[in-house]
């Protein structure tokens, strides 16, 4: 049943590569939107079939690949990696959706999409070290390529540094993959086997370093967040919100899944100073927001900082702090493509980003009346106002995580009112007031025009309210996602080692 959400994206991408002739480009996105909607029916028919009380893995697939390698072919699903698969296939059928000007290559561009979707759910459902390793890689050359194919004027440079960035994450992980199978003797690299506690302690932290900052540098947390600006500010508004709504989780997961869950006594050592790491990390993101003019680099901050709270959340290891990790993973993901479709949307309407040009967009006749009252709900939903999935998943991260590490909680409540700060910013500037636009390619013109906008087409924002409902239901209703997660959360933070950890006071 697993396989099928490999299959599926992949099968879809070597039918594009294979199509004959030269088929038109609405052709080949509608076999993209097919095959993309068929891979997120069949997640809805995973969730179906799972059983929420069930904290074990999940309708497991398991198959001898390379033995002497230890590399096996096996997957399983559980409350962790479900709502990921889930946030997946959604978003990755939403940017499909937003993809409606590609004239370069469009057989490529699709195709490369589906391999990302595919990777990435490969990603969350192996139970391999090395399959998981050979998924978290394989949707890095395809980034790479939709950034510097279909990017703006700068794309190769951010290409490359996400390249750089991205390998040496990759090269940390494997490292500390086979230095765990070297230094436990034994070539079996599926999760269920590993006991760490084999180690030294010494040992544990060295792999653990490795661990962190190889996924920190997928978050990205500060200071490897350099590439992320970057990439999203080149990066077309269909790849950002891919980006931004599911490759960052990759990260999240493997920091919840591979260094919380292997190494828990590790952790406990290193968990004062991971919580301090996690308030640094969304302390800049907030005021690195705040300092920007692009809008779409104000929102790339915005993840900085956002992201941060999934390492408070793992560093206290409460069972409601790692549930509102789960619940950050998943409101962060459906709030910053929302943003990032209606910063999308501003550009092509006004030739610009830039805030210190924009005015008046909410202008009823003539502006952007409606994308920006999306785009004041979208900000809403990301500063934690209540009603919101933003509120109740830094509700649930600051409430499991004050009693373990009080100042770094604090802070990153701190972090976490900056955001409206920044946000207030970004709407009152662009959003209200006479609406006009400085033409700032043209240095003889110092006043403001007034200015007529083309009309946004509906099936233009109708992805963009999808994903608004979504924040708000989340936000009303937040029960089913906390059934779907709670009781394998909770059983993350009951590993014997972290129960004894915490007893001795490890994390206090």
């Amino acid at each position: 049943m697993l396989s099928l959400l490999l299959l599926i994206p992949f099968g879809g991408a070597l039918l594009l590569a294979l199509w004959p002739g030269n088929p038109t480009k609405g052709r080949m996105r509608t076999v993209t939107l097919v095959v993309l909607g068929l891979q997120l029916a069949w997640s809805l028919v995973v969730l179906a079939r799972f059983d929420p009380g069930n904290s074990a893995m999940q309708l497991q697939e398991s198959l001898r690949w390379v033995d002497s390698l230890g590399l096996q072919y096996k997957l399983g699903v559980d409350g962790l990696s479900l709502p990921l698969v889930l946030i997946n296939g959604s978003l990755t059928l939403v940017s499909a959706i937003c993809t409606r000007d590609i004239d370069k290559r469009p057989r490529v561009y699709f195709a490369l999409l589906m391999v990302i979707s595919g990777a990435v759910n490969g990603a969350f459902l192996a139970q391999n070290l090395l399959l998981f390793f050979l998924f978290y890689e394989l949707e890095l050359i395809p980034l790479w390529c939709l950034i510097a194919v279909w990017g703006g004027a700068n794309r190769d440079y951010a290409a490359t540094k996400f390249l750089i960035f991205t390998a040496v994450s990759g090269f940390l992980i494997l490292g500390a993959f086979l230095g765990l199978a070297l230094l436990t003797g034994t070539a079996d690299f599926s999760l269920t086997p590993i006991t760490s506690e084999r180690l030294s302690m010494g040992a544990q932290l060295l792999l653990l370093g490795a661990l962190l900052v190889g996924f920190g540098i997928k978050v990205p947390l500060f200071p490897f967040h350099n590439w992320l600006p970057d990439a999203h500010t080149q990066a077309s508004t269909p790849v950002s919100v891919l980006l931004a709504g599911v490759l960052l989780k990759l990260g999240t997961y493997g920091l919840l899944r591979f260094c919380l869950g292997m190494f828990p006594e590790a952790w406990a050592q290193l968990a004062p100073g991971l919580a301090i790491w996690a308030a640094i990390s969304v302390l800049f993101g907030s005021l690195a927001a705040i300092a920007q003019k692009d809008m779409k680099r104000m929102v790339a901050y915005s993840s900085v900082g956002h992201m941060g709270y999934i390492l408070l959340a793992a560093a206290a290891a409460t069972p409601v702090a790692i549930l509102g990790a789960v619940f950050q993973m998943v409101s962060h993901g459906l709030i910053s493509a929302l943003l990032f479709l209606l910063v999308g949307i501003v550009y092509r309407k006004t030739g610009t980003r830039d805030l210190t040009v924009l005015h008046g967009l909410l202008n009823p006749e003539r502006g952007l009346p409606f994308t920006g009252s999306l785009m004041i709900l979208g900000v809403m939903a990301s500063a934690g106002m209540p009603g919101m999935a933003g509120f109740i998943s830094e509700f649930m991260v600051f409430r499991g995580s004050i009693s373990a590490y009080p100042l770094a909680t604090l802070l990153s409540m701190v972090g976490s009112g900056l955001t409206a700060v920044y946000f207030l910013l970004l709407v009152n500037r662009a959003f209200f007031g006479r609406l006009a636009v400085t033409p700032i390619t043209d240095p003889v013109v110092h006043g403001r025009l007034d200015v007529n906008l083309a009309a946004v087409a509906p099936r233009e924002t109708i992805p963009a309210m999808a994903l608004a409902v979504g924040v708000v239901a989340i936000g009303l209703l937040p029960a089913g996602l906390g059934r779907l997660s709670e009781a394998s959360t909770t059983a993350m933070t009951q590993l014997p080692a972290l129960a004894a950890a915490l007893k001795s006071g490890g994390l206090g």
